[in-house]
């Protein structure tokens, strides 16, 4: 289960941010990431024994957990990449600027400095402003990090839910955007929806085949 020991053993007075996503690999719709920080590695000890990294949980438990970190002391915020900007910049890259947009809507809501930076994988952004280190499998590894996989998939799912309403034929709210047979065979019978990511290579065979 993930601790705080990669957060102590940094040794910083400050906040240290724990940073996540959800949704690089699906087919359309944006990237979203979050960051939660707890203040002095305090946590709930019945939050403690149940945070995990998000594919670990089922959907009901990963929501009840979302209401639960955000009620708690927590400092956290999240942000998008939508699939246009996935287009534009990549999905590495959009997926850095979703985790920044998370970091300056956490500091919109308490004015602090950030000590120190965790990213889930094995790349950091490029300038990042603050200290930081990427985290190989860190959603297993470190609660911050494992929070912040929560509150990212949660908002990710709520955001394809959303969309399924506004593009009911493509299954969406049961597939999350990624490519089944079902969202398949939708786009073959439909087309591609203005939240489809165009540079993905199955998206991007059909508008080449479909000109």
């Amino acid at each position: 289960m993930p601790d705080f020991e990669i957060e102590k053993s940094l040794n910083v007075s400050g906040p240290v941010f724990g940073f996540d996503e959800a949704g690089r690999g699906p087919w359309c719709g944006p990237v979203v990431a979050a960051c939660v920080s707890w203040p002095n590695f305090e946590i709930p000890a019945d939050l403690s024994t149940q945070i995990d990294d998000s594919k670990k949980l089922t959907a009901a438990k990963r929501k009840e957990l979302y209401e639960k970190i955000t009620q708690s002391s927590a400092l956290y915020g999240i942000g998008t990449a939508s699939a246009a900007e996935i287009d534009q910049y990549n999905i590495l890259q959009a997926t850095f600027l979703a985790m920044r947009r998370a970091l300056e809507n956490a500091l919109q809501k308490k004015a602090v400095q950030p000590a120190f930076l965790l990213i889930d994988g094995n790349r950091l952004p490029l300038n990042c402003p603050y200290p930081a280190q990427a985290v190989i499998k860190g959603d297993s590894r470190s609660l911050s990090v494992a929070a912040a996989s929560v509150l990212a998939k949660v908002t990710r799912d709520q955001i394809l839910t959303e969309l399924a309403r506004q593009y009911p034929h493509y299954g969406w709210e049961k597939n999350a955007g990624y490519g089944t047979k079902e969202h398949i065979a939708a786009i073959e019978k439909y087309g591609i929806t203005p939240v489809h990511r165009k540079t993905y290579a199955p998206v991007r065979r059909y508008l080449e085949t479909h000109q």
